[in-house]
């Protein structure tokens, strides 16, 4: 940025992204009220001495801030320029093109942006940024592209997850008068809710898998103090050496061919499947999904290794 004698620096053009420099440049002539100048240049009717010494003060002025306004390497482009519309059009024949160029160049844009579609990996908001980056390309070649155009392909060209959202949005809200940032401002907050039910789902999902191991192991056990019950209204046996009790005879124990636990000493499951050890909750995503996907395809039953 260099000093002009205007209160804010001036934008240095180097060689590199012209259109963004040629929109700064306009804004800063039109704020002067120097636009003109560079759009129609001196005008040849205008006779009057006073008038005509005006006029020629300001183009100079433009001219000036538009030699302030480039860099070293760039300056002997316009450094032959006697006017500010005859430097801004070499300026713009170099680097944005001739009209047949930049004709080219829309309708390459037009195509792109007819074919602009959101990807599956992108949220609204990177969605959005990629479209705009695409709309202000267009606009620098002089094409008008309403608001509400914009609103429409950005919502006929989300992913399916939105489709819900889009058809209470069309519903609710008046397409016509319905800003970009406002729909933004929609789908954000719908983005939101459904990050907040995913993690929602998966420690549901979590808590669920423990509290089935915890009842398939007391309904075992019942059955265990069932068996214990009518068996007990008969002899004493010795100690089983399985299990240790004296109301059965060791061929006909419960848990005779069944795995012990090294951990609790119970029977029916190994100690890698005991719920009493690692019972801490892991708070992140990768093991909350893997521990989700076990509990869906291994949903025990009496004859698994994991009940007791």
């Amino acid at each position: 940025m260099a000093s002009s004698g205007i209160s804010q620096p001036l934008p240095i053009f180097d060689g590199e992204n012209y259109d963004f420099w040629c929109i700064k440049m306009k804004t800063l002539f039109l704020s002067l009220d120097l636009w003109d100048l560079i759009e129609k240049g001196l005008s040849p009717t205008e006779r009057t001495s006073a008038a005509e010494k005006k006029n020629q003060q300001n183009d100079a002025k433009t001219l000036f801030y538009l030699q302030q306004a480039v860099s070293d390497v760039i300056f002997p482009r316009i450094m032959g320029a006697t006017s500010s519309k005859q430097a801004w059009e070499i300026l713009q024949n170099e680097f944005q093109g001739s009209s047949k160029v930049k004709t080219i160049k829309l309708q390459n844009l037009r195509r792109e942006m007819e074919n602009l579609k959101m990807k599956n990996s992108e949220n609204a908001m990177q969605y959005s940024t990629r479209m705009i980056d695409l709309i202000n390309q267009m606009r620098t070649y002089g094409e008008t592209i309403e608001e509400e155009r914009i609103v429409q392909k950005f919502l006929i060209t989300l992913t399916e997850k939105y489709d819900h959202v889009v058809a209470a949005i069309e519903e609710s809200k008046d397409l016509s008068t319905l800003t970009l940032t406002e729909l933004m401002g929609s789908l954000q907050a719908h983005e939101q809710r459904m990050n907040r039910n995913s993690e929602e789902n998966l420690e549901s999902a979590f808590y669920s898998k423990t509290n089935l191991n915890k009842s398939s192991g007391h309904k075992k056990k019942g059955i265990n103090h069932e068996q214990t019950s009518i068996k007990s209204s008969k002899e004493i046996y010795p100690p089983c050496s399985i299990c240790k009790m004296t109301n059965h005879m060791e061929k006909d124990c419960y848990h005779k061919g069944k795995p012990q636990c090294t951990n609790c000493k119970k029977f029916g499951h190994l100690e890698k499947f005991c719920r009493f050890k690692g019972k801490q909750f892991q708070a992140n995503y990768s093991q909350a999904t893997e521990e989700s996907l076990f509990f869906a395809s291994h949903i025990p039953n009496e004859e698994e290794d994991c009940l007791f």
